[in-house]
């Protein structure tokens, strides 16, 4: 048994990126630059949890997930397939064993007359023997099926490699879903913090007399439509918890904490991805299979309009009881023993002369099945170019939204720190406070799905150039 051996390339090689995060800064900070918090840092609305790490999730679902656990099963049995005597090379022995027992009532007649009547009487036969073939020409269509099996074997091999990678896809997809769900769990949390401290400073004003109560009513209300999102936001995360569980084979209910922050990799080339797809991608190379397991069914069906010819041996032993015989030089009845063994030998030979034009049609049939399979091989082509296109452009436009959004972020948190300031010594009314409050929370959010569709489109982009998954080097 010989599994696929893969070794996984992790998306997070590179240094931890601090996610920008929002923060509620004290009042000797007002004028100080916004600082960013951990990406992976655990919302206090979320309960702990075991951390997992992107890695350790890749190899769990590597190792349980059903979809590769199947296909590495085919591919075993790929593997089997590929024998000499499966594709007719080496001889074939067979062994036969016989032994019949008779017993028939006998009446045996002469010309002079004089019948004989015999009842009950025993006969008995053994027969064994050892015969052996081998096919040494058939117009070399034992060599085209050796390579044919060799074939399907790689292109199940390929099709194993294509499955184990969108498998990790997926799974690394639906790690960083969970980040950026648990991220923006913890952005409405720092808006809760911006929406309580409102609170606080209203109900002093109101207690001092420089406020109207509406102002603490609509402050709470803003504070309840704010902890409503919370709840609707931690579904979101669960639901997504319970996504990647189910891609890594275990307990849909088991709870867990991301580690890794999405970090997205800047220094893709265009034609490295595109060159490297067009050399490495699986499903590609499979087809590419295909176009030449085609190729070997037609010059099987062309080999089969040549002789064939073969060698047969044997060695055979036969004994016969006869309970009824006639003795020698008399017409007396006795019994007969014969015994006979030996070799034999010989060769075969067998001419396709005419089979109703059925060559023809094989042939033809044949032909249509190659030009199809190479068909195919442009469709995935071009499929896999129309996607990488797409991933590419989704790839650049994210990268300058990131770019805006990253300094974006700062801006609105520092509105945030100067608007509660302000509204502190009573420079602010609470609907300022309020919208740049609200503008923050859009831009944390904005922030979170702009760094996650960049590092999405970045994954399928490895994805489709055989990035994800690589083979370990082997040593000398």
């Amino acid at each position: 048994m010989r599994f696929l051996s893969l070794s996984v390339f992790l998306l997070t090689a590179a240094p931890p990126l601090l996610a920008q995060q929002p923060v509620l800064p004290s009042r000797s900070e007002t004028t100080t630059q916004p600082q960013s918090k951990p990406q992976t840092e655990k919302p206090a609305t979320v309960a702990p949890a075991p951390p997992l790490s992107l890695a350790e999730a890749i190899r769990l679902g590597v190792e349980n997930n059903y979809a590769i656990r199947v296909s590495r099963q085919d591919e075993r049995v790929a593997e089997n397939e590929v024998t000499r005597g499966n594709a007719g090379q080496l001889p074939v022995v067979a062994g036969n064993f016989v032994r019949n027992f008779n017993r028939n009532n006998l009446r045996q007649e002469f010309s002079q007359g004089d019948p004989r009547t015999n009842n009950n009487v025993p006969t008995n036969q053994l027969q064994a023997n050892v015969a052996a073939t081998w096919t040494i020409f058939d117009g070399l269509g034992m060599f085209i099926a050796y390579d044919r099996l060799r074939s399907l074997e790689q292109g199940q091999r390929q099709l194993t490699r294509a499955v184990v990678e969108e498998t990790v896809a997926s799974i690394t997809d639906a790690y960083f879903v969970v980040v950026r769900e648990s991220g923006k769990i913890y952005s409405i949390e720092e808006a809760l913090k911006i929406g309580q401290a409102r609170i606080d400073l209203t109900q002093a004003r109101v207690d001092v007399g420089v406020s109207a109560k509406v102002e603490v009513l609509t402050a709470r209300v803003d504070y309840n439509a704010d902890r409503s999102v919370l709840i609707q936001q931690q579904e979101a995360l669960k639901t997504a918890k319970i996504n990647l569980n189910n891609l890594l084979g275990r307990n849909p209910n088991l709870d867990f904490r991301p580690q890794d922050s999405i970090v997205v990799a800047r220094n893709l080339e265009r034609e490295s991805v595109l060159a490297a797809i067009r050399q490495n991608n699986p499903r590609l190379q499979q087809a590419l299979t295909n176009t030449a397991v085609a190729t070997y069914d037609r010059r099987l069906v062309r080999a089969s309009r040549f002789p064939q010819v073969g060698l047969t041996s044997g060695y055979s032993r036969n004994s016969n009881f006869n309970g009824a015989a006639f003795l020698p030089g008399t017409r007396e009845l006795g019994t007969t023993t014969t015994l006979t063994n030996g070799f034999n030998y010989g060769l075969v030979a067998s001419i396709p002369i005419f089979d109703g034009f059925n060559k023809n049609r094989q042939e033809q049939n044949a032909r249509i099945y190659e030009d199809q399979s190479q068909l195919q091989l442009e469709q995935v082509q071009l499929r896999l170019d129309a996607e990488a296109e797409q991933a590419w452009a989704q790839y650049l436009n994210r990268l300058q939204l990131l770019e805006l959004e990253e300094s974006n972020i700062l801006l609105a948190r520092e509105n945030v720190a100067i608007a509660l300031e302000r509204y502190r010594l009573g420079l602010l009314t609470p609907l300022a406070l309020r919208e740049a409050q609200r503008t923050q929370l859009q831009a944390e959010t904005r922030l979170l799905d702009i760094r996650y569709q960049a590092k999405q489109a970045e994954i399928i982009l490895r994805r489709l150039s055989s990035g994800l998954v690589r083979e370990p080097q082997t040593q000398p």
